[in-house]
């Protein structure tokens, strides 16, 4: 049985290593539109660190709504967070103390849209979402360093994970993407925004979302079903 020395320095050692990981991270590519794409390398090793104990958790960069918006990251709990351990991964949402915070609007009112890109081609991308709770801390302007992580405790079975050829983890890798939705969008174009070539100048991804969105509610408007044939939105998983 570990002394309560022992327990302490390992609970210092994860937390210095998390530390660590999010300096190295903070060199990566940021974005500043809202959306963020996170690879995430060794996954294997990154689960069972998370099964041990060693770091039960990871960050991605931080991201940004615009060159002078909201400051966040995503927090990743590989072998899942309170009841949802070693049973699903934990995925979250965190508003992080930006530089511009005293003159954006709080509380933080957007939702947030996750993705879990399959690699295959297939399209059978998991996606996930949820609206922030105003009254909740963790959607108000930060007075630390960050605040406390909202969002989707189960996102995903670790059982979809764990098989050698499943379509999310080739080559030991996986791509979590985030995105704010501040246009409140229609449900049905979240699969046509994920399926978007990501190749694209991000001028042009963006042209085509505007366009894809004003087609959606023109159609609405009018009575008519629009569809695009080149989404599989059977394909894809939109929980809210």
């Amino acid at each position: 049985m570990l002394s309560v020395t022992d327990m302490n320095n390992k609970v210092l050692q994860a937390e210095m290593e998390t530390t660590k990981q999010m300096l190295l991270d903070n060199s990566s590519t940021s974005s500043n539109n809202g959306s963020y794409i996170w690879k995430i390398a060794n996954v294997a090793e990154k689960l069972a660190n998370g099964i041990a104990d060693r770091q039960t958790s990871i960050y991605s960069p931080p991201f940004y709504s615009s060159p002078t918006g909201y400051k966040m990251c995503m927090r990743l709990y590989m072998n899942g967070d309170g009841q949802a351990r070693g049973t699903h991964l934990s995925l979250f949402f965190v508003l992080m103390r930006g530089d511009y915070d005293a003159i954006l609007a709080w509380p933080f009112n957007y939702k947030v849209i996750f993705c879990l890109y399959d690699q295959t081609g297939s399209q059978r991308h998991i996606i996930d979402s949820f609206r922030p709770d105003i009254k909740s801390n963790s959607f108000q302007r930060p007075k630390s360093a960050m605040n406390i992580a909202s969002g989707i405790p189960k996102f995903l079975p670790l059982s979809i994970i764990q098989p050698l050829d499943n379509p999310y983890v080739r080559d030991d890798s996986m791509f979590i993407r985030c995105f704010i939705d501040f246009e409140s969008m229609p449900k049905m174009c979240i699969p046509y925004v994920i399926n978007l070539n990501l190749g694209l100048p991000i001028s042009i991804q963006e042209k085509a979302i505007q366009t894809e969105i004003e087609k959606r509610r023109t159609a609405a408007s009018s009575g008519n079903c629009y569809t695009e044939s080149s989404t599989k939105i059977d394909d894809l998983k939109v929980n809210k």
